[in-house]
């Protein structure tokens, strides 16, 4: 038997402030925020590899995982070109229950869409919506409608 992965436990972003992201995550998107922590310099240098690295990170819980916001305090890097057809780029999926009602919350809200709200392909995404949006830092999520 080889290595295996149990599961996943959180995705991540860097982001410029989490003082302008949190309010995005948890009130327009809705997650719940499980806490904020700072991270000392010692262990940020240690754990990134970066010089200088002291990072502030947000845990918000999801259903089966965490997503992490990790903004630098010290040893910031340069603002990346995050578009989806850029090598190296990501982008975190949300499963949306009432998808109508939350696309149209996010319109209100201001919400920059990246496309547009598609059909899903194929069988497995039958009758589903499917919709690339970007947070106040251009990271790109995507949302689903569960049914």
């Amino acid at each position: 038997m080889g290595i295996m992965i149990a599961s996943l436990h959180h995705a991540s972003f860097t982001v410029e402030d989490l003082g302008r992201s949190i309010p995005f995550y948890r009130d327009v998107l809705g997650l719940e925020l499980e806490g904020i922590w700072e991270r000392d310099q010692e262990y940020s240098e240690n754990i990134t590899g970066i010089k200088d690295a002291r990072v502030k990170v947000a845990y918000f819980k999801l259903g089966n995982a965490f997503l992490e916001l990790v903004q630098y305090l010290g040893g910031k890097g340069n603002k990346i070109d995050s578009s989806t057809n850029n090598t190296g780029s990501a982008h975190v999926c949300f499963l949306v229950d009432d998808f109508t009602f939350f696309t149209e919350n996010l319109r209100k809200n201001g919400v920059v869409f990246a496309g547009k709200i598609c059909d899903g392909p194929g069988e497995t995404y039958k009758g589903r919506k499917i919709l690339y949006i970007e947070d106040p830092d251009n990271n790109t999520l995507e949302l689903i409608s569960s049914v």
